[in-house]
């Protein structure tokens, strides 16, 4: 806060100027009383003259006080005016008593009075709602708890005590029509602190209350629709639900008619396909046209087993009901196998046979058995569809992240009509009346098993040069052990005399020869491999292994399926039964347990559980007198 002495805008002192004009003033005087001491008629010109300098003298003090004023207070006395007389807002000022003094032009504007019509005669609370100045008092007085009656007071009761106060208000025109506004109310005071009016100043809440009313019925639009969309939704959710229970009911209907249906198919078919290979194999010989009739027999019974097969994997993959178990596994291995299953019908057509020669090995995160039959499938087809003397060419590639499988035939083609229909199911392209036996289902399978595995499946073909059929999964490395920090492979120890039998029951190739590695560290254990579960079974019951190592996912019979066997057989019942899966999650880890697995371990294998997990098998064995436990030495 500045000084006054400091303030350059201060008025400047009166007093030297005041001194300067009295020094003249006397100075006149002076002179006006030594002329009487000259002639009369001389002494009464000087004085005259002495009399007009003075009113002069006069004059020009006053001009000069008048304009030494400093310009703020004249610029403050014009914005008084202003604001005084503004249109834009009323400005009433009352008495002590709340009757109204002032009465601005913005008041008569907003209020429809004339200033005499107010002045002296009205109060605030004459130009107010009524019954807004009761429920005022009313809400004042429970609030300050004191007694505070309608009218004036009730306007200005929180002025009075110092209070700021600001409150919406309905005034009353001079025709009876009625507005909102905004009321700011403040006390008057003299110089020793006594109220001595009040001042109100109101501004027109017409347009705001109008904003307010519109965004109000907007909000409860918005409001309704929300309700009637979230009914929408509630109602659009129960008929999904609905629907979904009634989807899933005739999924399962499904489900158990296609099991059903496989079951009471596949048992007379047995007969069937039985019977006639007894039949053609009988002795002596049946008769060309018999072995023909048997022919046919055996041809439509293999046809009709396999479109059963087809069904039953299409409905299983459509229902979600495929497990797959995904690791990393050689294509190589894959392939080599589906060489061997597929020659005889290649020879049987003169097709040429290209696979991949032993070299570079190409591993993918996929399960070994699906990606057997889908390349079972792409290479019938392609034997299928080839013309006599033809080639087949199956290679392998890398793409970045990717290994690509290409099967490459070189048949007829199919043109854009063709490839825009594939994968379609029961859609055989215009092959319905040829003499190619096929359900147009094979492709559609196969399609949704390479998507299972987060693959991706296509086809280049060109008419009359042939068509390549190709199919993409994540690339991998070979099977590793996990070793922790600290820990190391186990010495590799010498041959004892009596050494305990580990089964392992595994078709991937890669995790075999894993587990052999791992095995041949151990003096005290040999081990016998089986590559699926019809021949683990019959090796458990053959050699009576001291511990056996499954795995889940394995062709025909499951590792559960195994296992259930293995239980209910006396001559194995005895034998602890580990899972070894890539199937990790607690969900599979817990149902392995439930079902009555030894121990859940997990893939990639980690050293140091896998062999604590194979001495507590072996130590449960001895306990339980199964083995001689004077072996179990790591």
């Amino acid at each position: 806060m500045h000084s006054v002495e400091n303030n350059p805008n201060r008025a400047p002192s009166r007093w030297p100027m005041a001194l300067a004009f009295s020094f003249s003033a006397i100075a006149l005087l002076a002179v006006g009383a030594l002329a009487w001491r000259a002639p009369f008629e001389t002494a009464c010109v000087i004085d005259a003259l002495v009399f007009l300098l003075l009113m002069l003298l006069v004059a020009l003090y006053r001009r000069t006080v008048a304009a030494s004023l400093p310009r703020q207070l004249l610029k403050a006395g014009a914005l008084q005016d202003a604001i005084f007389n503004s249109a834009n807002f009323s400005c009433i000022a009352t008495d002590a008593q709340g009757v109204i003094q002032i009465f601005n032009v913005g008041a008569e504007r907003m209020l429809g009075y004339a200033a005499s019509d107010v002045v002296d005669k009205l109060t605030p609370a004459g130009i107010s709602d009524a019954q807004e100045i009761v429920a005022r008092a009313a809400a004042l007085s429970a609030e300050l708890d004191t007694v505070i009656t309608p009218g004036v007071e009730a306007l200005v009761f929180k002025a009075t005590r110092g209070i700021e106060d600001i409150y919406e208000l309905t005034y009353i025109r001079n025709d009876g029509s009625r507005f909102p506004a905004i009321v700011s109310v403040t006390a008057l005071r003299d110089a020793q602190s006594k109220v001595i009016g009040y001042l109100l100043i109101g501004t027109d809440n017409t347009v705001r209350k109008q904003v307010e009313a519109e965004q109000a019925l907007l909000d409860q639009r918005l409001r309704e629709q929300q309700a009637y969309t979230r009914s929408l939704v509630e109602t659009n959710n129960a008929e999904l639900k609905k629907a979904r229970l009634v989807a899933e009911k005739a999924n399962r209907a499904k489900s158990e008619f296609l099991s059903s249906m496989s079951h009471e198919l596949r048992t007379p078919l047995n007969a069937v396909l039985g019977f006639a290979q007894l039949m053609a194999s009988d002795v002596p010989p049946p008769s060309p046209p018999q072995q023909r009739s048997i022919e046919q027999i055996l041809k439509g019974g293999w046809y009709l087993l396999r479109l059963i097969n087809e069904i039953l994997d299409l409905a299983m993959i459509e229902s979600g009901k495929v497990t797959l178990s995904q690791e990393a596994m050689s294509l190589l291995d894959v392939l080599q196998d589906c060489q061997a299953m597929i020659a005889p019908q290649a020879e049987k057509r003169g097709i040429r046979m290209h696979f991949p020669r032993c070299g570079k090995a190409f591993y993918v995160h996929a399960d070994r058995t699906r990606v057997k039959q889908v390349m079972i499938n792409l290479l019938s087809n392609a034997i299928k569809y080839n013309q006599g003397g033809g080639a087949v060419t199956v290679e392998c590639s890398r793409h970045g992240d990717k290994v690509r499988v290409s099967v490459r035939d070189s048949g007829a083609g199919l043109d854009a009509a063709q490839v825009a229909q594939l994968f379609q199911p029961f859609n055989r392209l215009g092959q319905e009346n040829s003499t190619e036996e096929g359900t147009g289902i094979g492709l559609v399978v196969t399609k949704q098993l390479v998507e299972l595995m987060g693959g991706t499946i296509g086809v280049d073909s060109a008419v009359g040069v042939g068509t390549t059929f190709w199919f993409e999964l994540a690339a991998s490395s070979a099977p590793e052990l996990v070793l922790g920090d600290g820990d190391a492979l186990p010495q590799v120890q010498e041959p004892q005399e009596s050494q305990r039998t580990l089964l392992y029951v595994e078709d991937n190739p890669a995790n075999l020869a894993l587990v052999e590695q791992l095995i041949a560290r151990r003096s005290d254990l040999k081990l016998l491999t089986a590559i699926d579960a019809h021949l683990g079974i019959d090796l458990a019951r053959t050699y009576q292994p001291d511990v056996i190592l499954m795995d889940i996912n394995l062709p025909g019979i499951s590792g559960y399926g195994a296992l259930h066997i293995l239980h209910d057989d006396p001559l194995t019942s005895h034998i602890p039964v580990m899972a070894l899966s890539a199937n990790a999650v607690p969900r599979d880890i817990e149902k392995g347990l439930q079902a009555g697995f030894f121990r859940y371990l997990t893939k990639p294998i980690k050293v140091v559980e896998f062999m604590d997990a194979l001495d507590v098998a072996l130590h449960h064995a001895a306990a339980h007198g199964l083995a001689d436990d004077t072996h179990v030495i790591r």
